[in-house]
């Protein structure tokens, strides 16, 4: 085995693969240290990526070049865009996903990268020298070296699950916890916490009640995450449906039961659990008015008989459980086959890193994924990918690579977690971005393949694509703004879709932002005018849907990006990371605690600083200006 890699990566979760293969993909040399080979990837909870906000990383995390995207289309028994009936700025992809074909998958993309290299050995310890990061100390008491480390541990470190009364070391099931880093670290000078999250029972498949259930199938032409998914194939695998049931207030009287017995109310739990995925027993307490909860059953694999019961997370003792769930519509003879747990483990609160993820006190050593207090595969995704693209980029000694909240949902998720930090388990929503109406999923690969062919992440042949459909999008922008069409040639279409008709031409921009009608149905008005930009655009319905939104919400969507210019002044101006703010009089002691606490980069994102006022912020920009 190397004893030297470029990058070591802890962990090979959804955080680890991407910082690992950036690093590769980068011309660096990774190692991605995991506890098992065949368990990289692995859906601790939930088998299924995107879904609301959550969506929109993985487009993001594949157009820089990302490789979520691609695993999880190769994988895929389910897609579904949500939210097709609100505003485009929070359409999403969903898809459900083969648990055991998802790591197959990820171990597939990672054995493509020369770069990385996967070694099977636990990490005890960080080796740190003067506040700059040597290497790691695996369990065997084996040094390898390092130019830099990022730490992707997930729900590992010092993991303790609980059911009940009982108790067990681990960060997952059947899987051992780490054990010896929080420590290094915390010696050194780092703060840490600890978080809670849980997850649902698993149920036999043959013994649901299937027919009285309700079906939710997925979407009749399902799309991909990834942009370099081959569409003439896609999707690679049969396609399951998903079913719905509901608790009762029966279901919530039997669960009331094990309070007595749940580590969560008796405060053997200390962590602190996700607000917005609670566990059910959570649910029967905080919504006490609502006689019944949704809950999803989900088909772990195409060959798995296990069923995974979506919003039943819970950690009461194992027989309460199985009693509510016969209670249930469709499970009242149904056999769980494990029992819902819950597991804490430790996190560093992320104001102790930089928007690179690097820490502020060891220098080479970051952070990425639920160490960070984020909770999902795509949070601790995207962020493994912004750290291993800036471990490769300081190393090469080429600056460093931040996105800005007007750039990507990427960069509203780091900029929150430095910025606020968090106490919480942190999880993305669209109503988090400002600009969401410019950062939809739609137009990523406009947004963001850039970076990624200039980092190296994106090939040539990848970007060229990108810039293909960027190139066709224009022209198209300019075709509808300049192209009138006829009363004679529209108006059967305006009487068809209920839209008053017209006396006079009008141009294809205009038209469009009547709701009811649809910018294909226009092109294929002038299919026989022979134009190329109208056969062009009608080969690539992604194309026509940008358009369309970008027709429909101009407006909205230009007053975004006047709102970005105004305040990207204040973004651009710059803070020293070593300024003294105990030298600035006239700061409240709030603020001069949390700037120093902080250390923001700009004007603005000081501004976003809880206990920071605008009052402080005068101050600062009258001592910056001197």
């Amino acid at each position: 085995m190397n004893k030297y890699f470029d990058v070591i990566v802890i962990g090979g979760g959804h955080a680890g693969i991407e910082a690992a293969c950036a690093v590769s993909k980068m011309g660096l040399k990774a190692g991605l240290f995991t506890m098992e080979r065949y368990a990289l990837g692995r859906m601790s909870c939930n088998p299924a990526i995107g879904g609301s906000a959550k969506g929109h990383l993985v487009k993001e995390i594949d157009a820089l070049g990302g490789v979520m995207g691609i695993i999880a289309d190769n994988s895929g028994i389910q897609f579904r865009v949500l939210n097709r009936s609100k505003g485009p700025a929070v359409w999403a992809t969903r898809s459900q996903n083969d648990r055991e074909l998802y790591s197959e998958a990820a171990l597939n993309v990672v054995d493509s990268c020369s770069g990385v290299c996967i070694v099977e050995k636990s990490v005890t310890d960080i080796i740190i020298e003067r506040n700059i990061t040597k290497g790691v100390l695996t369990k065997e008491g084996e040094f390898i070296g390092s130019k830099a480390v990022i730490l992707c541990s997930g729900t590992f470190l010092n993991g303790l699950m609980h059911t009940g009364r009982n108790q067990f070391q681990g960060g997952r099931f059947g899987e051992a916890s780490s054990t010896g880093i929080t420590d290094s670290l915390v010696k050194v000078g780092f703060e840490t916490g600890r978080l809670k999250t849980g997850t649902p029972p698993r149920l036999r498949k043959n013994s649901i009640n299937w027919e009285i259930l309700e079906e939710q199938p997925g979407d009749e032409n399902p799309e991909p995450f990834s942009f370099r998914t081959d569409r003439s194939r896609f999707p690679f695998l049969p396609q399951l449906s998903c079913y719905l049931t509901k608790t009762n207030s029966e279901v919530h009287k039997i669960l009331e039961k094990g309070f007595s017995d749940s580590p969560l109310f008796m405060g053997l739990i200390k962590g602190v659990g996700p607000r917005y995925c609670p566990s059910i027993e959570d649910k029967i307490v905080r919504f006490s008015d609502k006689p019944q909860h949704h809950l999803f059953l989900e088909p772990e694999g195409l060959d798995s008989d296990l069923i995974y019961l979506n919003g039943f997370s819970s950690s009461l003792p194992a027989e309460i459980q199985s009693e509510a769930l016969f209670k249930i519509k469709g499970l009242e003879s149904v056999e769980m086959v494990r029992p819902g747990y819950a597991v804490e483990y430790d996190y560093f609160p992320p104001h102790q890193v930089d928007l690179t993820l690097e820490t502020k006190l060891v220098a080479g050593l970051y952070f990425a994924g639920q160490v960070n207090g984020t909770s999902g595969y795509e949070e601790a995704a995207a962020q493994g990918l912004i750290a291993g693209i800036n471990a490769a980029l300081k190393i090469k000694g080429e600056g460093e690579f931040v996105l800005k909240r007007s750039e990507a949902y990427i960069g509203v998720l780091i900029d929150d977690l430095v910025t606020k930090s968090t106490d919480e388990p942190y999880r993305m929503f669209t109503s988090r971005a400002e600009h969401r109406l410019i950062l939809r999923q739609d137009n990523s690969q406009r947004r963001l393949s850039g970076h990624g062919y200039r980092l190296g992440l994106l090939s040539e042949e990848e970007f060229g694509y990108c810039e293909r459909d960027k190139k066709i999008f224009n022209f198209g922008l300019e075709f509808c703004n300049q192209k009138k069409i006829t009363p004679g040639k529209v108006n059967l279409l305006m009487e068809k879709n209920n839209s008053p008709t017209i006396e006079f031409s009008e141009s294809i921009a205009k038209l469009c932002k009547r709701p009811e009608i649809q910018l294909e149905a226009i092109l294929k008005l002038l299919k026989e005018e022979y134009d190329p930009i109208v056969d062009e655009l009608l080969n690539n319905p992604d194309v026509i849907v940008q358009l369309e939104v970008e027709l429909k919400y101009e407006g909205y969507i230009d007053r975004q990006y006047d709102a970005v210019a105004r305040l990207e002044r204040y973004e651009n101006y710059n803070i020293p990371l070593n300024l003294n703010y105990l030298k600035l009089k006239g700061l409240s002691t709030e603020s001069r605690e949390k700037l120093i606490k902080i250390k923001p980069r700009s004007i603005g994102q000081a501004s976003r600083i809880s206990g920071v006022t605008p009052s402080d912020i005068s101050i600062l920009l009258v001592y910056l200006k001197k």
